[in-house]
């Protein structure tokens, strides 16, 4: 259960960066708070945190597509960046899928 939380945690904090980087400090104050529903153990914060989490899997890709856009028609390398925003995409998906655990379910589908 811990290492979900703290998956969960690494996932928000990585996309509150990425919005910081972008000037949306309200976007960062909202993935600062996203770990803290945890404390409310009912049935809709664990819906409410998957849903965030597919929604960052979501802008990770988009970002990403977006990047190789702008880099393929400046003529730049962008398989790497790709990948790697690629990756971050699949770890906030796992971070989502995980909440989906039996250990999780049972402590909040009460």
């Amino acid at each position: 259960m811990y290492f979900c939380i703290v998956l969960y945690g690494l996932a928000a904090l990585l996309l509150g960066a990425h919005f910081l980087r972008a000037g949306n400090m309200l976007l960062v104050l909202l993935c600062i708070a996203a770990p803290f529903v945890f404390f409310y153990r009912r049935r809709l914060s664990l819906v409410l945190l998957q849903t965030l989490a597919y929604g960052a899997a979501a802008t990770w890709l988009y970002t990403a597509w977006q990047l190789v856009q702008t880099r393929q028609s400046l003529g730049q390398n962008w398989a790497l960046a790709a990948a790697i925003l690629g990756a971050v995409a699949l770890f906030s998906l796992l971070a989502g899928l995980l909440l989906n655990s039996r250990v999780m379910r049972e402590r909040y589908l009460k």
